[in-house]
């Protein structure tokens, strides 16, 4: 039975495709704090969180990002340190003229990047999930239909490349702005949409043949 397919067509929506998908995972969702305030209260204060605290705050997102940037389960404990270690290494450099979140964004998209062109590849493992507390009452099948839902989608994302997957990524799944998009992988504004319209056609692609295959199937 092809559940996720099934679990999948209920997160599309014509503007943002898989919104939901955020949520479940503890996405920013309605509680996402934009870069204008973020970056408002950066600017009044010089001060920076210390780095415990910034792994803390922004670990959680890190992990999942990663997942969704193509780091599979069993590389991504190591890539999400990887991340950590260049935020500790240029966190002097960052000057507030974006979010922390967006800044951090962007490091994780370049480094789930170099791993994917790095061919690194270990023995997939399926026990780790990302540092998130469970959904409190979700049903076994619930949980099951999520995780199918995810593997489908992280199949649909490898078919696009690393600049249109981080796009896609940050914007419809993490729900960042277009603006914090680009600013995060310093792309030009215009290309950042460029890029978004290119991966939706082929996301929407990858659903329709989700669709399919699970009507073929009886489900």
């Amino acid at each position: 039975m092809a559940v996720g397919a099934c679990v999948l067509t209920m997160f599309f929506e014509p503007r943002r495709l898989l919104p939901s998908l955020a949520v479940h995972e503890g996405g920013s969702g309605g509680n996402h704090e934009r870069a204008g305030s973020e970056g408002a209260a950066r600017q009044g204060s010089p001060e920076l969180p210390s780095l415990a605290e910034i792994f803390r705050q922004h670990a959680p997102f890190v992990w999942r990002g990663l997942r969704r940037l193509g780091v599979p389960e069993s590389d991504v404990e190591d890539v999400c340190q990887e991340v950590f270690v260049v935020v500790h290494r240029k966190l002097g450099d960052f000057e507030g003229r974006s979010s922390l979140k967006t800044w951090i964004y962007g490091i994780c998209a370049r480094t789930a990047s170099d791993y994917r062109r790095s061919g690194r590849v270990r023995r997939e493992v399926v026990t780790d999930t990302p540092p998130e507390a469970p959904h409190e009452g979700a049903s076994a099948y619930d949980t099951f239909a999520l995780r199918q839902a995810r593997a489908t989608l992280d199949h649909i994302l490898d078919e696009l490349d690393d600049d249109k997957r981080s796009v896609f990524v940050l914007y419809e799944i993490e729900e960042l702005t277009m603006a914090e998009v680009a600013e995060a992988l310093g792309c030009p504004l215009q290309t950042a949409y460029s890029r978004l319209h290119a991966a939706r056609k082929v996301v929407e692609a990858g659903v329709a043949r989700a669709q399919q295959q699970q009507a073929r199937s009886g489900a």
